[in-house]
């Protein structure tokens, strides 16, 4: 069955942000988190949950 993106919450993206992040997926996680911050109206909550999942292209350390 599909579901229209339209009536996806805030909740059920950061549900699948942590199911990205718990499978090694941590862009996917922040693409996902990043949608549920800007569907949520708190100012607060959204400085958290960027928090918990930030841009991986900006803390990746590089290896030689």
């Amino acid at each position: 069955m599909l579901v229209d993106p339209a009536n996806l919450t805030a909740a059920n993206h950061l549900d699948a942000a942590r199911e990205m992040a718990a499978s090694n997926r941590p862009f996917l996680a922040y693409l996902l988190a990043e949608e549920a911050a800007r569907l949520t109206a708190d100012p607060a909550t959204t400085a958290a949950i960027r928090a918990a999942f930030p841009d991986p292209n900006l803390t990746r350390t590089e290896t030689d």
